[in-house]
């Protein structure tokens, strides 16, 4: 094949419910409560699965993100700490 537009390079997109969000919290953070809200919400709204993991209880988890929680990750990636944009969130679930 020649010279491929556009169109056949751009990367397949992901269906909502083979994505996953994650949260990485700790008990008694209302930083961690209020990120939780908004994964919630975008989540139920666009019918991505979420989980939250405790940083107290892995200590890898702990040695990595500690300074930076609550962390949200996407599919395994990172895609924010401390404060959860909702359109953000949204916006990297549904390109």
């Amino acid at each position: 094949m020649a010279d491929m537009t556009p169109l056949f390079r751009r990367k397949q997109a992901r269906v909502p419910g083979d994505r996953l969000v994650t949260l990485i919290r700790k008990p008694g953070c209302h930083l961690c409560d209020d990120a939780q809200v908004v994964i919630e919400k975008v989540c139920g709204d666009l019918g991505v699965p979420w989980e939250y993991k405790d940083i107290d209880r892995d200590p890898q988890l702990h040695d990595q993100y500690w300074e930076q929680i609550p962390v949200v990750l996407v599919d395994g990636e990172q895609h924010t700490f401390w404060r959860v944009d909702e359109e953000r969130l949204r916006k990297a679930l549904t390109d």
